[in-house]
């Protein structure tokens, strides 16, 4: 195949076009930055998806078999809203309608478990009513109704991602890790008992390869199996890492109110669904992906997490000069977050 692979600059874009390089296929990836990644199979635009011009450009040269749809901007990443809605849904806009154009049978798009916010008492399955409560999960949402307002034209196949880990992924999560690196306290909202889902890269990179031949269209939910408390995660990572870490207690009620008054005030990165991620359960149901596709977890969220903090602690000085790279390659600002950091 040869296959379009928007955000191939990202953190699961680098990680997906190696997949896809590595399975015999050829690639090319378009980016707003800049890709040093070089293989005789693969190539690199730096561009807007936005642009028409640029993806007229770009379709009009290529044959392309599939588009990989993975670019997106993240709330926590741009203090501008409505850069980050025209990137995810007008973007999504001109894929679709250029793959329509020519002729390209295939879309497969990451959405997102932000299509909801809040605790549901159940695993999510893929026929659940979306209720996103902040602008990335509404910007998923209305990019998967783009989508599949024209299955008649082209096939579509989304998956709905938990958080995607593996060695290297940032963003949000060095915040964590600079906690235990410091042997400081890692903090749970309450007990810690609440479980959350994630999804390791290579397995969302091989759902995506056995996508891009799946008949018709389709959505599916994509997670880890055997999803345990943050309290156990956490614990399971500080005792491989012999920082003298230790997971502390910050009672619901004080720290959601903190959290929102934090994030209103500009002085968070944790926004409204980040603070009830970390406070409420959330788990797919993946049964749909691993009858119709075939498709197994092989890592747990323990190992994932702890894959990448090893990456972070290895590579922690060099961190702190990096940029023009993606949100999840470089971490996330702490902002009030260092107050907490300092008590610890």
């Amino acid at each position: 195949m040869h296959i379009l692979l928007t955000g191939g600059a990202g953190f699961f874009g680098d990680i997906l076009k190696k997949q896809i390089i590595e399975s015999g296929h050829s690639c090319v990836s378009i980016d707003l930055q800049p890709d040093t990644f070089t293989q005789a199979n693969f190539t690199a635009v730096q561009g807007d998806i936005r642009d028409t011009h640029t993806m007229e450009a770009l379709f009009a040269n290529q044959q392309f078999d599939a588009v990989f749809h993975c670019a997106a901007i993240l709330a926590h990443a741009v203090k501008d809203p409505n850069f980050l809605w025209t990137s995810n849904v007008d973007g999504t806009r001109v894929i679709r309608d250029m793959a329509i154009k020519y002729k390209v049978p295939k879309i497969v798009f990451t959405s997102s478990n932000c299509l909801w916010g809040q605790d549901m008492g159940k695993p999510v399955t893929e026929d659940e009513p979306p209720r996103p409560v902040e602008i990335y999960g509404r910007s998923k949402l209305e990019g998967e109704k783009i989508l599949l307002e024209r299955t008649d034209a082209l096939s579509v196949v989304i998956f709905r991602c938990p958080t995607i880990i593996d060695s290297g992924r940032l963003g949000l999560l060095a915040i964590l890790f600079e906690f235990i690196d410091e042997g400081r306290k890692v903090w749970v909202v309450g007990g810690g008992d609440n479980r959350y889902q994630f999804i390791f890269a290579p397995d969302l990179a091989n759902a995506f390869l056995k996508a891009a031949t799946y008949p018709g269209s389709d959505i599916f939910n994509i997670g880890s199996d055997n999803v345990s408390s943050f309290r156990d995660m956490y614990n399971s990572v500080i005792a491989r890492a012999k920082t003298g870490a230790r997971v502390a207690n910050f009672p619901r009620s004080l720290a959601i109110p903190a959290m929102k008054f934090a994030y209103a005030l500009g002085l968070s990165p944790l926004g409204p669904y980040q603070y009830k991620m970390i406070a409420e359960n959330f788990i797919f149901d993946t049964s749909k992906i691993k009858q119709k596709l075939a498709w197994q977890p092989t890592t747990t969220n323990e190992e994932m997490l702890w894959k990448a903090y090893e990456y972070y602690h290895v590579h922690r000085a060099a961190l702190a000069t990096q940029t023009d790279v993606s949100a999840h390659k470089q971490p996330a600002k702490m902002g009030i977050i260092r107050l907490l950091k300092w008590m610890s």
